[in-house]
């Protein structure tokens, strides 16, 4: 049962760091994109609520794996940085459309967010012993 939980921590930890580098793709790479390609503009558009399903699928995954890994490891970094990390993506969703703010709101939550992952993941590898693996 134990290393079914460590397995499914790891794939909630993988998966939340594949998201955020996905979030920093995005916010990177689609303004960039539409200024180059000004044709494409309403095709590429994901949205109003984009940023909003983003976030109300990261926060729940992000809370269950950093919780977890806070539980078996002890250490508090990953924990508060992913709400530092979440807190920035729920401001850059509050700046709307902002342009400069907005994008660099969203794109720190994600790079935080994505960092307390990797923490969490790194933590937890080395509280649990290898035979729990």
């Amino acid at each position: 049962m134990r290393l079914l939980k460590n397995r499914l921590d790891d794939g909630l930890d993988g998966l939340a760091v594949c998201a955020s580098f996905a979030c920093m793709v995005h916010c990177l790479l689609l303004p960039v994109l539409l200024g180059l390609l000004p044709a494409l503009t309403a095709r590429i558009d994901p949205g109003p609520h984009f940023h909003a399903i983003v976030l109300a699928l990261a926060a729940p995954t992000s809370a269950f794996a950093l919780l977890s890994g806070w539980r078996r490891h002890g250490r508090p970094v990953p924990l508060a940085a992913g709400v530092l990390g979440l807190s920035c993506m729920a401001a850059g969703l509050a700046l709307g459309e902002e342009g400069l703010a907005e994008t660099a709101a969203t794109l720190a939550g994600g790079l935080m967010l994505a960092a307390a992952h990797l923490g969490n993941w790194r933590y937890r590898r080395r509280a649990c012993p290898a035979s729990a693996r």
